[in-house]
């Protein structure tokens, strides 16, 4: 790849075999985000566009930490995904299961978690955001420690919930992550790594970073609301709820790097050899299961990405709290990843999808 300086603290590496449109329309998206990071929002972030070969742009910008040292941006940067863990690690994992014939979609969550002791709920009505259960609650708040998120997560499922219309639940991916857990009788970070991320090559993507590795992670919001005493959060997840379960959950906890998804993008845009799933459960993540426009839901991920640009009907993507976002277009042959430091050192949310929009409606015109 030939890499060009745009700006100060910006670079665009761009493919040999890049097309002429995309480079251009790559270039654009590098100069809205130089500009944003110019602006003091975010701090910097790195967006791949790939197609099923590998690499065709990178655009690197900004800082990885800005708050007393400044760490560049790098390739070897490693970013908190936050909800970008349901459709990579989740669904996948869901999926993953349901081929080796270990359960169904269609099971009642309480054949896996008995404690649940509620039949409506099951694992479609998790993957699809359908179950009933609550978008969110601050469990981490909460006196007694994990034990007590769990009693909490649990008389959560054991309402009387009703199913049926989308709503976003941090709450399902949760218990769908302890599913996971039960039925594959392995930790999920290890379930993780040895049935998605090492089939995958996924090197540098998976749960609770080493100590060690704290330069190389990009750090996310600085005295939020995530952390029960204000500081700095860097290095451990930003989630309130997964960060109280111990950094692993079934809604959020990877930590990863802009290549290694581009990697896991790429490897959906080849569905006939894909080292870990068939084409048929590939094409369930871009077929409507559930909502209505503007939000539909497949398998875990978002259909309807009209509000980015021109994406063909088969789109599917998914954003994280964090500032990140994976788009994967099999009709273009081409994904997009997006890794911004959305709430670094303070967050912004309609600056974050004011950016988000802009980067990918600029990439739509150079690929559709």
């Amino acid at each position: 790849m030939s890499q060009a300086e745009l700006a100060d603290g910006v670079s665009i590496d761009l493919a040999g075999r890049t097309p002429t449109a995309l480079a251009a329309a790559a270039r654009r998206a590098a100069r809205a985000l130089a500009a944003a990071v110019a602006a003091g929002f975010p701090a910097g972030g790195t967006v791949v566009v790939t197609d099923s070969q590998g690499e065709l742009v990178k655009i690197m910008a900004g800082w990885a930490c800005v708050v007393g040292e400044r760490v560049p941006t790098a390739t070897r940067t490693l970013y908190d995904l936050a909800s970008l863990t349901k459709v990579v690690a989740a669904v996948t994992l869901t999926q993953v299961l349901a081929e080796d014939g270990l359960w169904k979609l269609d099971d009642p969550l309480a054949s896996w978690l008995p404690g649940v002791g509620n039949h409506t709920i099951t694992l479609r009505g998790l993957l699809t955001h359908t179950s009933g259960l609550p978008a969110h609650r601050s469990f981490y708040r909460l006196v007694g420690g994990r034990e007590a998120v769990e009693r909490a997560i649990y008389a959560e499922a054991a309402r009387d919930l009703k199913a049926g219309a989308v709503c976003y639940s941090d709450i399902g991916f949760i218990l769908l992550g302890w599913a996971l857990e039960s039925c594959a009788q392995m930790p999920l970070d290890e379930l993780f790594r040895e049935r998605v991320a090492e089939p995958l090559g996924l090197s540098r993507t998976g749960f609770r970073p080493s100590a060690e590795n704290q330069h190389l992670t990009a750090a996310t919001e600085l005295d939020g609301d995530q952390r029960l005493e204000p500081g700095l959060v860097w290095g451990t997840v930003h989630d309130g709820n997964a960060w109280a379960l111990g950094g692993v959950a079934g809604h959020a906890g990877l930590f990863g790097s802009a290549d290694d998804l581009a990697r896991f993008a790429a490897a959906l845009l080849r569905p006939t050899s894909h080292p870990v799933l068939p084409a048929a459960s590939i094409e369930e993540l871009h077929r409507p299961h559930a909502g209505t426009p503007p939000d539909i839901r497949s398998l875990g991920w978002r259909l309807d990405a009209s509000d980015w640009g021109p994406w063909p009907s088969q789109t599917f993507w998914h954003t994280g709290f964090t500032g990140g976002s994976l788009l994967v277009a099999p009709q273009l042959g081409l994904a997009v990843v997006s890794l911004l430091g959305g709430v670094h050192p303070k967050r912004n949310p309609g600056r974050l999808q004011a950016l988000r929009r802009e980067i990918h409606r600029e990439l739509a015109d150079g690929l559709v």
